[in-house]
């Protein structure tokens, strides 16, 4: 009986847990595209197939965004120098 108590006690502290969070961001996570992937796990293995996919688009993403900084940093100063400040355009 003390195990049952135990898992409504926590269900209770993730509801609360979800809807301080959703108050906070304004994300309900049910509704999150990756619930409904996570929900669609049936082993450990598929859910962490499922984490390593993820990490990986993060990975990618930061890649691209390092590349991006990387662009701008350098065609920031090439473009006051083609363009400098009162130039007649």
């Amino acid at each position: 009986m003390a195990d049952q108590s135990g898992t409504v006690s926590f269900q209770r502290l993730f509801d609360c847990a979800l809807l301080q969070y959703e108050k906070k961001t304004g994300v309900t996570l049910s509704k999150h595209p990756l619930a409904s992937q996570f929900q669609n796990c049936n082993s450990v293995e598929e859910f962490d197939k499922l984490l390593q996919d993820k990490a990986k688009d993060v990975r990618e993403s930061e890649r691209i965004i390092k590349s991006m900084k990387t662009i701008v940093s350098v065609l920031t100063p090439l473009s006051s120098v083609a363009f400098p400040p009162g130039a007649v355009r």
